[in-house]
């Protein structure tokens, strides 16, 4: 997967998490709290990934989405804490936005654990 920076303005903790897997603190993101309808984008393409009707409140301190839009990423297994997660990366520029895991909510019992700093939020107009 080739990684490529396209957004020339991305600041270094994002560059440190779309390129080098980093993470972002829990709780830290003001998408956390956002509730308008419209869609996320990825920060550095602009690809569309989200739709704020599959966004809900995890609990675990980072945007939290049942379900992405069709063939926006790719995974990977990462095993740096010990246990295999499946992360996850946008299918355009190959960033790095989260891990995906089996204990999100119906309909789908997914949850696309997102680093906020990753994500911009367009409302719909």
């Amino acid at each position: 997967m080739v990684k490529k920076i396209i957004n020339k303005n991305l600041t270094e903790e994002q560059k440190a998490i779309l390129f080098n897997e980093s993470t972002e603190a829990p709780g830290s993101s003001k998408l956390n709290l956002e509730k308008g309808e419209g869609t996320y984008h990825c920060v550095n393409c602009d690809t569309p990934l989200f739709n704020s009707q599959s966004k809900y409140e995890s609990g675990s301190g980072w945007p939290s989405f049942y379900e992405s839009l069709p063939s926006v990423f790719e995974t990977k297994i990462d095993n740096l804490i010990g246990s295999p997660r499946t992360e996850y990366h946008c299918k355009n520029c190959g960033s790095h936005h989260g891990h995906l895991f089996e204990d999100g909510p119906k309909p789908t019992g997914k949850r696309y654990c997102n680093n906020g700093l990753c994500l911009v939020f367009k409302k719909k107009s």
